[in-house]
C-alpha cells in the first residue's frame, strides 16, 4: 500500500491512500445533488470507501475516480463538477498535494428519500 511520505526536521509524516479516499468521500458526500457514493459489493456487503480508487503518482500528485449516485432532478454534469471542485479544495488543503485528476462516475440517478 503506497503512503505519502514528507521528510521533517522530526521525522516524517506518512499519508495513507486510505486517509485520500476518507476525504474525498466526505467532500462528495457534501456536495449539493449527491444522493451517496456508488457501492459494490464484496461478498454481499457493501463496501462504500473502497469504491473510490486512489492513485498517487511518483511525483507525488493524486488521480482519483469516484463512482457517485446523483439525486433526481439535479443538473449531472453541475453535479460532478461540484464535486470535482470540493474534492481538490480539501485533498489541496489537508495534504499539500497536488490533484493530476479527479474522475466522477455517475453510476445512477434517485430519488431522495424525504
Amino acid at each position: 500500500m503506497y503512503k505519502e511520505q514528507t521528510d521533517t526536521s522530526l521525522g516524517y509524516v506518512q499519508i495513507d491512500k486510505k486517509v485520500i479516499s476518507s476525504i474525498a468521500s466526505i467532500s462528495t458526500l457534501e456536495t449539493e445533488g449527491v444522493s451517496r457514493l456508488a457501492s459494490r459489493f464484496v461478498f454481499g456487503i457493501p463496501e462504500v470507501i473502497s469504491t473510490i480508487k486512489v492513485n498517487i503518482y511518483k511525483n507525488g500528485e493524486i488521480g482519483l475516480n469516484v463512482p457517485i449516485v446523483v439525486k433526481y432532478g439535479y443538473n449531472i454534469p453541475d453535479v460532478a463538477y461540484k464535486v470535482q471542485e470540493n474534492i481538490q479544495l480539501a485533498l489541496e488543503k489537508m495534504t499539500n498535494m497536488s490533484v493530476k485528476y479527479i474522475n466522477i462516475i455517475v453510476k445512477s440517478v434517485e430519488r431522495s428519500k424525504t
